[in-house]
């Protein structure tokens, strides 16, 4: 009689079958046919569209953000001869290769993939979530690495309770409708000793104010009209304001008051800056914070061995280790 040999199950499947949770009841889930998930207890679904897991029925006010990371999939990307995704997650959390190797990571609002490239790439195994289906996006780009998208929302996360070693969320969560809520929504999940890391957009300079007054407007935009409104715009700005600080005397004072009044993301490389500048422009949230603010949090949240980072505002925390 032939003997059948089981199929070998990855460590992330293994993670995935043992965290897993039910929205509804908080019962496991299983793996259904269609590649999707199943609840045994209460028989909620919840399917696999295009690739990935569905934990939301849409994207709610993270459409913008679908629509950014389908059109620039690729932008952001680290590849062989640039590393500039792998130098923002360093100043932003502060951790190193050795700390997320063989580490069980959770990205919140991971996107198109760009910070979770660079973790999986130093050893971790990382679970990425995004409310938007820019996580369709992440699936693909990261399909041969120890990786798995859900779109999913931070306040309502289909994980046990302490499920992973390292949770981080970068340049997403002021994007949320309540940005200390949602950071605080993440201790919950993280493992006793674990480290949660978020940077946010600082509160401190206030050359922003302009593009929180003209966002009061395009965010109503589809983001096609707006993206399409931009790609006119933003070329003409960034060149008229180049152009002027050639001129004597007034030019740069001229050029930093456009740059103020109507503000444009100021990369040499054009695709860059039309993501950025859309970006800008594009959510219907965008709030701003300190370190004030962001270390009262994590103290109410009992942290331990908070750190800030290089680049504001970038905060770190461990959670208490288990007392024996």
């Amino acid at each position: 009689m032939p003997i059948t040999e089981e199929p070998v199950q990855s460590p992330l499947s293994a993670d995935l079958h043992a965290i897993l949770r039910c929205l509804s009841c908080g019962g496991k889930l299983e793996t259904d046919q269609a590649g999707g998930f199943s609840c045994p207890a209460c028989k909620r679904v919840y399917p696999q569209v295009n690739g990935i897991a569905r934990f939301v029925d849409t994207q709610h006010y993270a459409a913008s953000f679908g629509f950014q990371w389908h059109r620039y999939q690729k932008t952001q990307l680290d590849h062989d001869e640039v590393r500039e995704a792998d130098l923002n997650f360093r100043i932003k959390t502060g951790l190193l290769p050795e700390e997320l190797k063989g580490k069980l990571v959770l990205d919140v609002g991971c996107g198109m993939g760009r910070f979770a490239e660079v973790a999986t790439r130093w050893g971790a195994r990382v679970i990425g979530i995004d409310l938007s289906a820019a996580a369709e996006v992440a699936a693909r780009n990261l399909a041969d690495r120890d990786f798995v998208a859900f779109q999913a929302d931070v306040f309502a996360l289909p994980f046990a309770p302490e499920s992973f070693d390292i949770i981080y969320s970068l340049g997403v969560l002021h994007h949320t409708p309540d940005c200390e809520a949602a950071v605080k929504a993440l201790d919950k999940y993280l493992k006793p000793g674990g480290i949660l890391a978020v940077w946010l957009y600082s509160g401190y300079n206030k050359w922003y104010r302009f593009s929180d007054f003209w966002r009061r407007f395009t965010h109503r935009m589809k983001p096609e009209t707006l993206h399409s409104i931009l790609t006119v715009v933003v070329p003409v700005l960034y060149h008229l304001g180049r152009g002027l600080r050639r001129v004597p005397c007034v030019g740069r004072p001229a050029a930093g008051a456009l740059h103020h009044i109507f503000p444009v993301n100021q990369q040499e490389d054009p695709e860059a800056r039309m993501l950025d500048t859309f970006d800008w422009y594009s959510p219907k949230y965008q709030s701003k914070h300190t370190y004030e603010q962001v270390f009262r949090w994590y103290e109410a949240m009992g942290m331990e061995d908070m750190r800030v980072g290089e680049c504001s505002i970038a905060v770190r925390g461990r959670k208490p280790a288990r007392r024996a």
